[in-house]
């Protein structure tokens, strides 16, 4: 507070974006402030943060029971790679039982009211009956053929094979249990029931899941999100598995202080798996602008903004600047400066009071 109170400096504001800060040499070494170069950095640079990898949610099918009833055996393991059509489990079910019932009931019913359809023409061409008779016939058809066909989609529903159908249908022939089959192709990552339970209607099954590619989601600190961007290069280093980052969070935690990145990565010939936690990578190509590293004291945080204090001939200029990656000893920023410049890495107290003092709106 006494260098504070010592400085008669004048501030204003300097070039776009800076912030003029006025002192003399001796307010400079009255309040120890020293300054060294920045150093020139590769326009690319890594960002090493922990992730999980996941299965994208798009990749992954439910195997569900068709119907109440009771599981007599499952077909496949968890881990085994499954093909479309596949049988899978096998249920036995009074509700798929009623549904059979309910089908040779329309059945019936729909060649009762075909064959009153076709006496009813018959009589009507003879002049022996009314058209509105014949006309009544036509409609009681139509809703019988419609309820047929309603019956049929609802065992299909229920895994009944257009075949297991046509046998119903030939040979009147009821039959408990069925056979459940995948939907689609892949991998069988988890089986969610066991021989001899009792399962509800739409109950999961199995869970089977496309394992390539998959995603892998990063924890990055808040104060990292500005230097991401969609599509950069993502790679882990203990798999040999790269990807690129196509999703950024809008969300921050509010106690881990980081936001969630997704990218979508090669699994490497299966070295990458769901469930791995691992370290990401990112390597972020910075473009045309400069990109510098500076001691880790040399960077302060104003008003959620990073700066750092050039010298100048009248003093120093606050200058605003992005920060890239951090260590304890050294800082990457982004920032617009030049190798003869001097920018402040002692200090620094006194500065951010002058830089408070003229930023205050």
């Amino acid at each position: 507070m006494l260098a504070l109170n010592v400085f008669a400096a004048a501030t204003s504001m300097a070039a776009e974006g800076d912030i003029a800060i006025t002192m003399d040499e001796r307010e400079i070494r009255f309040a120890g402030i020293t300054t060294v170069r920045p150093d020139k950095e590769q326009p690319e640079i890594e960002l090493s943060f922990p992730g999980t990898v996941v299965i994208p949610p798009q990749q992954m099918r439910i195997v569900a029971a068709p119907a109440n009833g009771l599981v007599e055996s499952m077909l496949a393991a968890a881990d085994e790679p499954i093909n479309a059509g596949e049988p899978v489990a096998q249920l036995r079910s009074m509700e798929i039982v009623e549904a059979q019932r309910q089908f040779l009931a329309a059945l019936a019913d729909e060649a009762l009211a075909a064959d009153r359809l076709r006496r009813m023409q018959q009589l009507f061409e003879g002049r022996a009956a009314p058209e509105r008779e014949l006309r009544t016939a036509e409609t009681s058809a139509i809703n019988a053929k419609a309820h047929l066909d309603e019956r049929r989609q609802i065992l299909a529903l229920m895994e009944l094979s257009e075949a297991d159908i046509g046998a119903l249908q030939s040979t009147r022939k009821i039959f408990p249990a069925i056979t459940v089959h995948a939907a689609v192709s892949g991998i069988i990552v988890k089986r969610h029931v066991s021989p001899g339970e009792r399962v509800d209607a739409a109950a999961p099954l199995y869970t089977i899941a496309n394992l390539n590619p998959l995603w892998i989601n990063i924890q990055v600190p808040a104060s990292r999100l500005s230097a991401l961007k969609t599509g950069a290069s993502v790679v882990l280093p203990a798999y040999g598995a790269r990807g690129r980052l196509i999703r950024l969070g809008r969300s921050v935690d509010a106690q881990t202080q980081s936001a969630t990145a997704v990218a979508e990565i090669d699994t490497n010939g299966g070295t990458v798996r769901p469930g791995l936690a691992t370290t990401a990578t990112i390597r972020l190509d910075q473009g045309p602008g400069a990109q510098w590293s500076v001691p880790a004291a040399a960077l302060i945080r104003h008003r959620d903004r990073s700066w750092v204090f050039v010298r100048t001939k009248d003093g120093f200029a606050a200058r605003p600047v992005q920060v890239l990656a951090e260590s304890p000893a050294r800082t990457s920023i982004r920032a617009d400066l030049s190798a003869d410049d001097m920018v402040a890495d002692r200090g620094l107290i006194a500065l951010l009071s002058e830089l408070a003092a003229a930023d205050k709106g």
